[in-house]
């Protein structure tokens, strides 16, 4: 059975299967790629026994080697010589009046290719400037437009938990994300209070989402009007992991009630 590993290439870009081929490793080591028209690095972010069952016809290539001392220097080397190649970049996109911002600049391990990530409002027409920058440096250049989101993980930072942005710290890749998460946990829909650095919908409204959405089936909605032993009221705020609910009787008389757990029998 093949040996699968997820490798993330380069320091900052998506994270695919790799065979391990005989390469000796593990979580969290730098290895050398085997791609198309050259070589690669990359970090290993999985263990190394993966079932590789559905996963083979996705592999992007096999891993070559663990890195060595020599591949560490000319990787450290790649990134002082990217410092340049950003500024370099920078000057070409104001003296052809671009509407864009570069984030990062990243050479891929054999400096045969030079990434640069962007962010635009829209779409770009950067043709010129890739042979402007292709005459300065005379290798392969990519220009790459990203989200904000991607911006968030390629520069990092602390969220409002005061852990690590989880983007740029373990996450592989973006899940899909919407208000009605919010929604569904009972959240204020307030921007400042769910959007997260890089001004979207907060990762981790997704972490919980499923348990809240179990949890709230059986109880009533905002604004449902419910039958009680008091009479009828209008549901003004749900507590979904307490399952109290709040109800107004009218005439500023408020009733608290716990719906009780429905068990699956």
């Amino acid at each position: 059975m093949e040996k699968i590993v997820q490798i993330q290439v380069g320091e900052y870009r998506s994270v695919y299967f790799y065979d391990l081929n005989e390469t000796q490793c593990n979580r969290d080591d730098y290895v050398v790629l085997e791609v198309d028209r050259g070589s690669e690095f990359g970090k290993v972010v999985s263990d190394i026994n993966l079932d590789s069952k559905g996963k083979v016809d996705r592999l992007k290539g096999k891993v070559l080697r663990r890195a060595t001392e020599g591949d560490m220097k000319q990787i450290e080397n790649n990134r002082m010589k990217a410092k340049e190649a950003l500024n370099i970049c920078l000057r070409k996109i104001n003296e052809r009046r671009l509407d864009m911002r570069i984030v990062k600049a990243e050479y891929t391990f054999d400096s045969s290719k030079i990434i640069f990530s962007f962010i635009a409002e829209g779409r770009v027409d950067f043709r010129n400037l890739v042979k402007d920058l292709a005459r300065v440096f005379r290798v392969r250049i990519e220009l790459k437009q990203i989200g904000v989101r991607d911006k968030a993980k390629i520069i990092g930072g602390y969220g409002v938990c005061g852990r690590e942005l989880c983007c740029s710290s373990y996450m592989k890749a973006f899940h899909p994300l919407s208000i009605k998460m919010a929604k569904e946990q009972g959240l204020p829909l307030n921007p400042s209070r769910i959007s997260g650095a890089c001004g979207r919908i907060k990762c981790c409204m997704a972490y919980e989402f499923g348990i809240y959405k179990e949890h709230s089936r059986s109880l009533p909605r905002l604004g449902e009007r419910i039958n009680t032993v008091d009479g009828k009221g209008r549901v003004i705020d749900v507590n979904i992991l307490k399952r109290l609910v709040s109800i107004d009787m009218g005439e500023g008389k408020i009733v608290k009630t716990v719906f009780p757990e429905i068990s699956e029998n």
